[in-house]
């Protein structure tokens, strides 16, 4: 039976009432008085000189406040790049500035030029079309192997190139990398694309700002998982602004998946206009605007080679990628490629040698930044798709041939500089194979050819690092900013608590799972536990929300504040029963002196830490409030199998889904429910990515897929039931909670097995197809089959 309560139980998400019954707070339903809307004029090229913007039809227009153009932020900052890359010739990465509005040239469709700033959205946008602009057509920069030829136009004219760096890993490594690779028994080589895609969060992007001339102070309304770096981002580096004097908030947010990470152009307008028109001012954008100004992710094109011996060992790998960063470098960009993405291509397995390059490259497109999984899908991808291809072309069995080079010794120090602590890959495997009933696929596969369909079965394994640490290690490899997280745990008189956390919730049921921590500490209902987050003004110092940190950082801040609260609460226990502190025990919420039956409650314990008559104060302080930083050891590894299951049409190229398993190792499980949920969620933008979406510019760089016509979003008959299992347990060793974190793993591991199933399927039914780019398309799949 499952638990009723604390760590482990499937409690019911309590911020779910508010967002069921409408009761949700988001960005756009805040509306301050007098406020004033602001309408961004974006390029409709990809490329192109300004020679001249003429607003003088816009600024006579009726309701139009002021129109801002890029010399109104002379002297103001561009947008700040978060991440530093130095390349394998020990050359930091090149890095153009990022205007807040274009100046000189438009780098992308979308980009901004000027803004209207006017009484209404409506008379805004009005205004926006009123002003003319001169612009000069450049030759758009697209392809990113032509861009870094000698002779191609530039995206960024005050750069050398258009490579933003040439990045090895490990350097050290690359000689005997291609040695192993000459002599091997057999070598598998593949060619892929990871294809571009559009994050879509359910809630567009906001930005209100608003300036209080009496006190000095500006504030953020914005749609963002991280309002402290953006406070710090762009208070700091961008509009000079002191932190005491910025707050940001960050209410309800109706999604992100990477995409409102970033610090971008939009919310340090709207902070700059609040001051400057005296008012506040608000930017809702539009879906068709959110496809050509929110960061999106992937967009690598890769060439993989594995090397084996004769029985199949792996001895060496090596890959070379292009990856794009669109026209500017957004916050967390250089990351993701390099230091997200190369150190986990070892996967599950014990590779000796393994060399990653990648060359990121500068285009006239959106900028590229993370995206649910950012960089562990990447590499996942370019592994298990290689690992297939491999076992068919050795003749041995896809999941023999895993086991073969699965790791089974913990620790495991990888040729790529992470350390893994703990894992059981045979375990999930064993577990995917139960789920999967393998023995029956040859019966199934007969059923579907009776209906002329071809079915296949694709299996992939995926590790990833979550909750990127720790921060001198991530300094040294070009972090600039600290990765740690924080909490501050208070207790009130009457014994309820507020967690103000620096973790922001935008999905991931913090206000839930947080409290369940704390209660199975105490022994005390979840109800007294209170969760906020996304304020700067009431909140500590934090990173926010990414990379599924969540519990495993932004958790073992509030573990370790409220190991602080206990022992506290302890002292002042243990006057009241006059018993050394040591002797104190706490459980269930009852304080006791070891070995005797006296005892005290948790809530007449905090009324005394606020109404301090029974102890001396000059031990003990008064009430009850702690705040904890934690900075991790190293990052947790998640890791699983899954399996999919697919029927192929061959008379029209159509894949449907019939079956996905999951086995994944979370390590420790706070709520099984809310990590359902995270995978089934990460489930089906896998198959999303692998089967409909794509993100598309035509040779003049204009978005092909700029809006729900074009870009098939994942829907509900797009998907199977999910058979999802997280029984495989190994602790993370290094966190208190010993959780792992699951908000990406969907992602990351179904791709490959979704394309692995369909290429199964069509090499079962007598079509010589090694591998399909995603999205599998009927007509890309229809084209494979017919040659």
């Amino acid at each position: 039976m499952p638990k009723d309560g604390g760590i482990g139980a499937p409690s019911k998400r309590r911020e779910d009432i508010r967002f069921l019954t409408g009761r949700g707070r988001y960005t756009d339903d805040i509306n301050l008085n007098n406020q004033a809307y602001a309408h961004f004029l974006r390029s409709e090229v990809a490329h192109a000189t300004i020679n001249g913007i003429d607003t003088s039809k816009a600024a006579a227009m009726e309701g139009v406040l002021q129109i801002f153009t890029s010399k109104d932020f002379e002297g103001v900052g561009g947008i700040p790049c978060g991440w530093q890359v130095t390349d394998r010739h020990g050359e930091v990465m090149q890095e153009p500035k990022h205007p807040i509005l274009a100046e000189g040239k438009v780098r992308h469709v979308g980009d901004p030029i000027a803004v209207v700033v006017a009484e209404s959205a409506e008379l805004a946008r009005s205004a926006a079309e009123a002003i003319e602009l001169d612009l000069t057509e450049l030759p758009p920069v697209l392809d990113m192997k032509a861009a870094v030829q000698d002779g191609s136009p530039k995206v960024h004219d005050d750069l050398t190139s258009n490579l933003c760096y040439d990045w090895g890993f490990v350097e050290e490594n690359r000689d005997a990398v291609d040695e192993a690779i000459k002599g091997a028994h057999h070598v598998t080589t593949l060619e892929l694309v990871n294809q571009r895609l559009v994050a879509n969060p359910m809630e567009p992007r906001v930005a209100v700002g608003d300036y209080n001339p009496g006190t000095d102070d500006h504030t953020l309304y914005t749609t963002s998982q991280n309002p402290h770096v953006i406070r710090l981002l762009m208070g700091a580096f961008v509009l000079g602004i002191p932190e005491h004097k910025l707050r940001v908030v960050a209410p309800d947010v109706g999604g992100g998946f990477g995409a409102k990470i970033f610090h971008y152009a939009e919310e340090a307008f709207c902070t700059f206009a609040a001051k400057a028109v005296g008012r506040p001012v608000k930017w809702t954008a539009s879906r068709s605007e959110a496809f050509l100004s929110d960061a999106q992710g992937r967009d690598h094109v890769t060439k993989i080679e594995l090397a084996m011996d004769e029985e199949g060992k792996f001895l060496a790998i090596r890959t070379d990628t292009y990856a794009n960063m669109g026209a500017y470098l957004s916050t967390f960009a250089p990351s993701v490629p390099t230091w997200l993405h190369g150190t986990l291509m070892a996967g599950n397995y014990t590779t000796p040698l393994i060399y990653v390059n990648v060359k990121a490259v500068f285009t006239n497109t959106v900028p590229v930044d993370a995206y649910r999984g950012a960089g562990r899908p990447e590499a996942t991808f370019q592994l298990e798709r290689v690992i297939d291809k491999a076992a068919r072309e050795m003749g041995i069995d896809p999941v023999e041939l895993r086991r073969r080079n699965f790791i089974t010794e913990f620790p495991y120090a990888t040729p790529v500089a992470v350390e893994y602590d703990t894992g059981n890959y045979h375990a999930t495997m064993d577990k995917l194979l139960e789920l999967t009933d393998r023995d029956g696929l040859e019966a199934r596969r007969a059923e579907s050819a009776k209906n002329g369909k071809l079915r296949g079965l694709g299996i992939a394994h995926y590790i990833e690092a979550c909750g990127i640490a720790p921060s001198n290690l991530v300094g040294q490899l070009g972090a600039r900013a600290g990765l740690y997280e924080s909490a501050t745990v208070r207790v009130n008189a009457t014994g309820g608590l507020v967690v103000m956390t620096g973790s922001h919730s935008h999905g991931q049921g913090h206000e839930t799972a947080f409290p369940q921590v704390i209660a199975e500490m105490i022994g005390i209902d979840e109800s007294m536990i209170e969760v906020v987050h996304g304020d700067t003004a009431n909140t500590p110092m934090g990173m926010g929300t990414y990379g599924s940190r969540s519990i495993a950082v932004g958790g073992s801040a509030m573990v370790r504040a409220t190991e602080k609260i206990i022992n506290k609460a302890k002292k002042i226990a243990g006057h009241l029963l006059e018993a050394s502190e040591g002797d104190i025990e706490l459980k269930d919420g009852q304080f006791t002196v070891a070995g005797t039956d006296k005892s005290v409650a948790w809530g007449d314990v905090t009324l005394a830490a606020y109404v301090p008559h029974n102890y001396p104060l000059e031990d003990i302080e008064p009430g009850l409030e702690e705040t904890a930083f934690y900075d991790p050891a190293n990052f947790t590894y998640p890791s699983g199998g899954y399996a999919c299951e697919v029927e192929v049409d061959p008379e029209t190229g159509k894949v449907e889904v019939q079956a996905f398993h999951a086995a994944d190792d979370f390590g420790n499980i706070i709520n099984p429910m809310i990590v359902d949920g995270q995978v089934q969620g990460g489930l089906a933008q896998g198959i999303g990515q692998a089967l409909l979406e794509n993100c598309a510019y035509d040779e003049n760089g204009q978005l092909l897929s700029g809006s729900y016509m074009d870009y098939t979003m994942p829907r509900a008959d797009d998907m199977p039931f999910f058979d999802v299992d997280h029984s495989c347990v190994t602790p993370c060793t290094h966190n208190p909670l010993g959780v792992k974190g699951c908000g990406e793993a969907g992602a990351i591991g179904s791709p490959p097995a979704v394309v692995n199933a369909v290429i199964d399927a069509l090499q079962s039914g007598g079509h010589d197809v090694t591998h399909i780019d995603m999205p599998l398309t009927p007509g890309r799949v229809w084209q494979a089959i017919n040659g």
